[in-house]
């Protein structure tokens, strides 16, 4: 590649000021449905800002909220 926006695929390039971003689901919090409850309470608000900060840069999400907020909760057993 010899500038950033040249594709040596022949994918063409979409720069990020002309293109909606969107980001796919999140990564599975099953795995953190062994913690205490105290802590997956944290983890739980600590996706929602983790999604809020992404959505403040413009990112559109997949995923609707709400249906991000009830996987999450399921995930965790919350």
């Amino acid at each position: 590649m010899t500038t950033p926006m040249e594709s040596t695929t022949g994918t063409p390039v979409v720069s990020a000021t002309t293109a909606d971003v969107v980001a796919g689901p999140w990564p599975c919090y099953s795995n953190c449905r062994h913690l205490p409850e105290r802590e997956r309470w944290e983890i739980y608000g600590l996706a929602k800002a983790g999604r809020g900060a992404l959505e403040d840069r413009g990112v559109a999400m997949t995923e609707t909220y709400d249906a991000f907020i009830a996987r999450i909760t399921r995930e965790m057993g919350l």
